[in-house]
C-alpha cells in the first residue's frame, strides 16, 4: 500500500472556498472593507429608507427599479400567488409542533411543483413566474407555520402589503402599521447578500439544471445551520440567558475569558461594521424604552453587549456585530416567535436566491470543485473471513 502522491499536491487549498471567485454577477456588491452593501448598485441605506420589499424583489429579479405600472403589476402578481394549496396547509397542520419550523417550510416548498403547471418549463419567463410564486408562497407558508402552532390558519388578505399580510396571516389580526413597516425593513435587509452559503448552495443545485424549486429547497436546507440562518435565534437565546441588562457586562466578560463564541459577531466578508446592523441598531435605540419589559430588557442587553464587544473586539480584532445580533429583539417586538426566525430569513432571501439562479443559468456551467485526496491507494482486498 502507498500514500497517494499526485500532481494535485502543489495546488493551494482554500478552506471553505474562501477568497475564490467562481462567477460574475450584477446583482449584489458586498464591500467588506468599507462596510457597504449594494443591491443592483443601490445602497442598502436608501432602499431600507425609501423602498418596499415588493419593489426590492422587482429590482433584484429584473435589474432595475420599476415604474408605477410595472410595480403595480408585479404586486398584483405577488398577491395572486399568496394562497396555499389545501394539501400544503394540511401538511403544516399535521407536522406543526413535531418538526423544526425550517424543516416544515423546506418540505412545503419542495412539493409546490405538484401545483404548478409550469414547474418544469425552463424558459426565463416561466422561471420569473416561479420566482414570484416562491416569494409569495414561502411567506404564506411561514406565517401558516406560526399560526398553526396556535391552532388556526388565516387566509391571506390581498388588500394588504406583503409585510402586512404576513403579520395578518400570522396573528389573525390587522397589523400595527409601525410593526409592519419595521418587518418590511427587515425583509429588505435580508433579501440578498451575494454568494453566501445558501445562495452558493442553490447555485450548485441550479448548475445541474435542476428546477427553481429544487434549487431554492437546497438553499433553505443550507440556511438552517446556526452558522448561517440560525445565528439570530442563537443570539436571542444568549440575551435571554443574560436576563437583565445589568448582567450583560459580567456575562460578556466570562464568555470572552472562556473563549466562548458570541453569536451575531464577526462575518466572513465584513471586516468592519455590517451596514445592515447599523440600520437595525438605529431602530433598536427607539425601542429600548418600550412598554413591554421583555422587549425593553432585550433591547438594552443588545445595545450594552454591542458597546462592550465593539470596545473589546471590534476596534482591536476587527470583529463587529452583524445583522443577526440585532434581529432577535426586533422580531420579538414585532411579535414573531424565535422558531420562525430562520424560516422568515428564508422568506426574505428567496428573491435573492431566485435572481442569482436565473442569472447563472444565462451562462450555466456545472459547479464541480476539486478536493485533494490524502488517503492511501492500492490496498490489498482481504476476504471477510480473514479480517481481524
Amino acid at each position: 500500500m502507498n500514500d497517494w502522491m499526485g500532481e494535485d499536491e502543489s495546488q493551494e487549498i482554500h478552506k471553505g472556498l474562501e477568497g475564490i471567485y467562481f462567477t460574475e454577477s450584477k446583482i449584489c456588491k458586498v464591500d467588506g472593507q468599507g462596510g457597504r452593501l449594494y443591491y443592483r448598485g443601490y445602497p442598502i441605506e436608501a432602499l431600507a429608507l425609501k423602498s418596499s420589499f415588493e419593489e426590492v424583489c422587482y429590482l433584484l429579479l429584473y435589474g432595475k427599479l420599476p415604474n408605477k405600472p410595472e410595480l403595480n403589476n408585479f404586486i398584483s402578481g405577488m398577491k395572486g400567488e399568496r394562497s396555499l394549496p389545501k394539501e400544503v396547509i394540511n401538511l403544516i397542520k399535521e407536522t406543526s409542533g413535531r418538526a423544526h419550523a425550517m424543516d416544515i417550510a423546506r418540505t412545503a416548498i419542495s412539493i409546490l411543483p405538484a401545483y404548478d403547471k409550469n414547474a418544469y418549463d425552463a424558459s426565463e419567463e416561466a422561471n420569473m413566474g416561479k420566482a414570484v410564486k416562491l416569494i409569495s408562497k414561502l411567506a404564506s407558508i411561514v406565517a401558516a407555520i406560526g399560526s398553526s402552532s396556535r391552532g388556526r390558519y388565516t387566509a391571506p388578505d390581498n388588500s394588504l402589503s406583503h409585510a402586512e399580510n404576513f403579520l395578518y396571516m400570522l396573528t389573525g389580526k390587522k397589523p400595527d402599521k409601525e410593526k409592519a413597516r419595521l418587518l418590511d425593513t427587515m425583509l429588505i435587509l435580508h433579501a440578498e447578500h451575494s454568494s453566501n452559503a445558501s445562495t452558493f448552495s442553490s447555485l450548485v443545485t441550479g448548475s445541474t439544471l435542476a428546477d427553481l424549486y429544487a434549487s431554492v429547497t437546497a438553499g433553505m436546507a443550507t440556511l438552517k445551520g446556526p452558522l448561517h440562518g440560525g445565528a439570530d435565534e442563537a443570539a436571542l437565546k444568549m440575551m435571554k440567558e443574560i436576563g437583565e441588562p445589568e448582567n450583560t457586562e459580567r456575562y460578556i466578560n466570562e464568555a470572552l475569558n472562556g473563549k466562548a463564541r458570541i453569536m451575531g459577531f464577526g462575518h466572513r466578508v465584513y471586516k468592519t461594521y455590517d451596514p445592515r446592523a447599523k440600520i437595525i441598531k438605529a431602530e433598536l435605540e427607539l425601542l429600548q424604552n418600550d412598554a413591554s419589559k421583555e422587549v425593553s430588557n432585550l433591547t438594552r442587553i443588545a445595545l450594552t453587549a454591542e458597546q462592550l464587544m465593539v470596545e473589546k473586539l471590534g476596534k482591536t480584532k476587527g470583529i463587529w456585530p452583524n445583522i443577526d445580533f440585532f434581529a432577535g429583539p426586533v422580531y420579538t417586538w414585532i411579535g414573531i416567535a424565535p422558531e420562525l426566525f430562520t424560516p422568515l430569513f428564508a422568506a426574505s432571501r428567496v428573491p435573492g436566491w431566485c435572481a442569482h439562479i436565473i442569472e447563472y443559468w444565462r451562462s450555466n456551467r456545472l459547479l464541480r470543485p476539486l478536493e485533494r485526496y490524502t488517503g492511501q491507494v492500492d490496498l490489498e482486498y482481504i476476504e471477510i473471513e480473514d479480517r481481524e
